[in-house]
């Protein structure tokens, strides 16, 4: 599924071309309006590819990995052994840490924000600011993070060092397909593990929250009751916006790490794939946040 061949060697799979015109020292001088202006269009068109290449490949490869989870030859035993691990390491290893985050949240904002809006006569809002705040807002994110930190470095330095290491290559000589072997299911798992540990942080912030403000007297109603509020200040849209933002989330952090291993050069090592690995997933998980607001 992804471009392997001889130019892989200089540049790795999936790297953008360097040049456009590759015998440009060769050309004659004496160029014709039109030929000028072929070049210079073909010397936009690779600083361009040079740019977004990434982003082509990443919305190349999520149709490729929703269209091939579809197809039932695609569950073969390995691939579901693969998913199964990564989701264990994604989702079982991670709930801790998910959890702790979420009553690390629940301590610093949900019982401040239960706090400050008692203490401005808003206390009807406290429902409607929490589904906007935390569970809209900010549990996408730092869930997204969280899966990146943790479990998305480590496939995308296992799968990179796979890549730089010659087991891609070996793969694919023996007939096998990587995309099918490490991406599908591993981006699945992290789409999958997205969602729960979403839900999980959204449970755990929220009930830390009120557990704090019962106990400084900030709220006196029932833990059923304060959950009764928040649950009726969603509207039908948050029933399906929140779900699928979590989704969203966890398929391109999955999906942006599993790639990043597989594009690597030969010339990278673990200290360029990290750095880059995590900025570019820095970056999904913010844009995904930035395009569900704007309710895109």
């Amino acid at each position: 599924m992804l471009p392997a061949g001889p130019s892989a060697d200089v540049h790795g799979q999936g790297a953008p071309p360097e040049t456009f015109h590759r015998d440009d020292d060769g050309r004659p001088q004496n160029l014709t309006i039109s030929d000028r202006f072929v070049h210079f269009l073909g010397t936009l068109g690779a600083m361009v590819r040079k740019r977004v290449w990434f982003l082509l490949i990443m919305l190349g490869t999520s149709w490729g990995v929703l269209r091939e989870s579809l197809r039932s030859n695609t569950w073969r035993r390995t691939v579901r052994y693969e998913f199964q691990q990564t989701l264990a390491t994604v989702a079982g290893r991670g709930l801790l840490s998910t959890v702790v985050m979420g009553a690390l949240t629940g301590v610093g904002v949900v019982s401040q924000a239960i706090y400050w809006l008692g203490f401005a006569g808003m206390a009807k809002m406290t429902g409607s600011v929490l589904v906007t705040v935390i569970v809209r807002e900010l549990a996408p994110i730092l869930v997204g993070i969280l899966m990146l930190g943790r479990s998305g470095m480590l496939s995308l330095a296992e799968v990179g060092m796979m890549t730089t290491g010659g087991q891609v290559r070996s793969m694919q000589a023996e007939g096998l397909d990587p995309f099918l072997l490490l991406v599908v299911p591993r981006t699945l798992a992290f789409t999958v593990a997205g969602f729960t540990l979403g839900i999980m942080f959204s449970l755990s912030s929220l009930t830390t929250g009120y557990v704090i403000s019962r106990a400084s007297g900030a709220l006196s109603n029932s833990l059923l009751s304060f959950y009764y509020d928040v649950v009726t200040a969603m509207t039908s849209a948050d029933y399906l916006l929140i779900p699928l933002k979590f989704i969203v989330v966890g398929f391109l952090v999955g999906l942006g790490c599993c790639i990043g291993g597989l594009t690597a050069s030969n010339e990278d090592s673990i200290a360029t794939m990290l750095p880059r690995g995590f900025t570019r997933g820095m970056l999904i998980v913010m844009t995904v946040s930035v395009l569900f607001s704007l309710k895109l």
